[in-house]
């Protein structure tokens, strides 16, 4: 029993020392601006393996060079209350649960993998910031914590300024930066309400979006998507809303 008690001290240590981990990089990320993420990584070895030149594109903006229409219709596409909750959306979650439950009782070899998001723009970038694209409760679990780190750590302002520099946006394309120019020829300043709220529609689906080929297994129509974004933009907070203070 020795072994094995020395085993689980093992585990729980490298658990631990995996989440101090991600507090000391999360800190440091209040001050300095990330230079990639897990999932850029993985894009970039996926399309350009040890090549020297790589059309994986990236550029920072700042928070306050993006333009509003961009800020307001990716809260609508992605998470309209993103500057009111914790980080999760606790209804989302459960309905999220149910899905999963209810496909994993069917079964089917797809309904053990292929689980429901319901995840919320912090919850997006713990994934894309640390995790794997692997889907399984015990990757959920962990992308929960990092949410918590992440909502405690920085600011809204500074989680939605990272999200916007790293979301995809299409095959190799990260960040508005990219994005802007990529589609447009534009800086993100310069985006108007169309074309913010299109760029927002590609969000479920950036690399269709992008190109074609990549249509096959998506199930969007990008169009009326961008509608309803256009609907929504004026409604949603780019700011927490405060409280009126009580006596």
């Amino acid at each position: 029993m020795r072994w094995f008690s020395y085993f689980l001290k093992c585990i729980l240590g490298g658990f631990i020392a995996m989440q101090i981990y991600f507090v000391i990089q999360i800190s440091l990320w209040s001050v300095i601006n990330p230079d990639s993420t897990a999932f850029q990584r993985a894009e970039r070895w996926r399309l350009c393996r040890l090549q020297w030149s790589c059309s994986v594109q990236s550029s920072w903006v700042p928070y306050d060079k993006i333009s509003t229409n961009v800020k307001r219709a990716v809260l609508v596409s992605e998470d309209d209350i993103f500057f009111q909750h914790i980080g999760v959306r606790v209804e989302d979650i459960k309905k999220a649960w149910a899905k999963n439950s209810q496909l994993n009782q069917q079964g089917s070899s797809k309904s053990k993998t292929a689980l429901r998001g319901g995840s919320t723009i912090t919850q997006q970038l713990a994934k894309n910031l640390f995790l794997s694209p692997e889907q399984s409760y015990f990757r959920k679990a962990q992308e929960l914590l990092i949410t918590g780190l992440l909502e405690t750590i920085l600011s809204k302002q500074r989680l939605y300024e990272i999200y916007l520099n790293s979301v995809e946006w299409g095959e190799g394309i990260f960040g508005i930066g990219a994005a802007a120019q990529h589609y447009y020829g534009l800086s993100p300043a310069s985006l108007n309400r169309e074309q913010a709220a299109a760029l927002a529609s590609a969000l479920p689906a950036p690399k269709c979006f992008d190109k074609t080929r990549y249509c096959r297994k998506a199930n969007i129509h990008f169009p009326t998507r961008q509608e309803f974004i256009l609907e929504n933009m004026d409604r949603v907070a780019l700011a927490p809303i405060q409280k009126p203070k009580t006596r």
